[in-house]
Formats: structure tokens, sequence, C-alpha cells
């Protein structure tokens, strides 16, 4: 059984490493300290199984499932976590292993024996209020991670949205409503199509014909307002 250990805390994967090792309850391949560094080893490595701490930085455990939840063959993932017995008991409802930090051999012996991979369900339930930090992208050349603060704008085009960020062009396979909702913190819905984000607004431009479009920093393009959504988009300008 090949094993990833995700922890920022040192000292938390040195003790997890020597209970595994001693117990030979499998092989630890890699170790990671945050959940994007998490995925990008799972991408290369497909472990088996992933013992994943919740409160991390960068990208906490949490979010890395969500993203793990969307792959065709995610690895089995067990968190450890340092929440009390109330929390995860809650936790549990949503059939994924978790496990009390300081972890007791006894407990992960029971955890790995009822491995079980994280579906798209359980993720949601997990992360419900929980807006992802990055987008993340199977493409041609390995599993690519978006951070939000990154992305200009998302487009939908019949059944697939265009991701518009920093470094290019990506195409992902979630409704704009979904995206509205996870991230109306940051992102505005400006058209039915399209949603940008409010930080990267430059300015309204009026066009010949009478609509009025948006130009966002860093694009080049303008992105057009539908006439429903012209009166909000201007309140949200002068709020800013």
């Amino acid at each position: 059984m090949n094993i990833l250990l995700v922890d920022d805390e040192t000292l938390a994967r040195s003790r997890m490493r020597r209970i595994i090792e001693n117990a030979e309850l499998g092989s630890i391949i890699a170790e990671a300290d945050n959940g994007v560094n998490a995925l990008e080893l799972i991408e290369r490595l497909s472990p088996d199984v992933v013992l994943m701490d919740i409160q991390m930085p960068v990208m906490d455990g949490l979010e890395a499932a969500r993203h793990l939840a969307a792959w065709e063959t995610p690895p089995a993932v067990i968190f450890c976590t340092a929440y009390d017995e109330y929390a995860i008991e809650a936790f549990n409802v949503s059939a994924v292993g978790y496990l009390l930090k300081p972890v007791r051999l006894e407990d992960l012996k029971e955890a790995l024996a009822k491995l079980k991979k994280v579906n798209k369900v359980q993720a949601l339930s997990l992360n419900d209020q929980h807006a992802r930090s990055h987008i993340s992208v199977k493409t041609h050349s390995g599993m690519e991670l978006v951070p939000i603060e990154n992305i200009h704008l998302f487009r939908a085009d019949q059944k697939y949205v265009s991701v518009f960020h920093q470094h290019g062009e990506l195409l992902i396979d979630e409704s704009l409503k979904e995206l509205e909702e996870e991230f109306s913190e940051y992102f505005v819905r400006v058209h039915r199509n399209a949603l940008v984000n409010i930080k990267n607004i430059a300015g309204l431009e009026k066009q010949t014909d009478g609509s009025v479009s948006l130009r966002l920093n860093n694009l080049e393009e303008l992105v057009p307002i539908s006439r429903r959504h012209v009166a909000a988009v201007r309140k949200l300008l002068k709020g800013l």
C-alpha cells in the first residue's frame, strides 16, 4: 500500500511516518505540507492512500478532497484532524475516514481497513460552505491548478465553461450557476453566460448600439453586460 502524508506540521508527519513504518502498514512514497503540493504529488505518484490534515496553508485538506472528487480514479483519503469528538462525529456522516490527533495505531489500522474513495457528494458535503482557493483542470500535460485570484472571467459555452486567467484559457466541466454561488464574494454576474472577477474590473464602456460592456485589467476583449444586469453592475462599481 503506497501512502502519501499531507500535513503542514513536520513533527506530525514524522510521528505518522514512525507509526506506519514500525507497524509495517504500508510504504510512504512522499510527503506534502499543503493541499496544492499534495495534488501535484498525487497526480505524479498515484498513491493508494492519502493521510491528510484539514487545516493547512495555501490549500486545506477539504478543498484538496473536492478537487480529487473530480478525478476518475482518486486515491482513498483519510483525514487526520485536531477537531474534537463532536466535530468528528458530524464529519463521519460523509463516510470518509477521520482520525483524531494525536493518531493512535489502533485507529489508523481500523481506518486503513475501511478505505473508501472520496466521491463528489461526500466532498461537497464536507466543503459545503467553503469556497475553493483554486480551480483544478486536467489537461494533456497533467493537472493544472489556477488560483481564484488569477481568474479574470468565467464564460459559459454550451456544456463547458471557459476560464480566462492570468496565463491563458482553460475549459472546465462545471455550471456557471454553481460557480456563481460558490464565488459570489469575488465574482459578479454580468450576463447569462459570464461571471467577472470584481477586482479585475477596469471600467464601463458604452457601445455605438447603446449597449454597455466591461473593460477588464489584463484582458483585451470587452465583456458585454446584458440589460438586466447593467443597473446592478453600476451600483456595485459605485460602492467599490
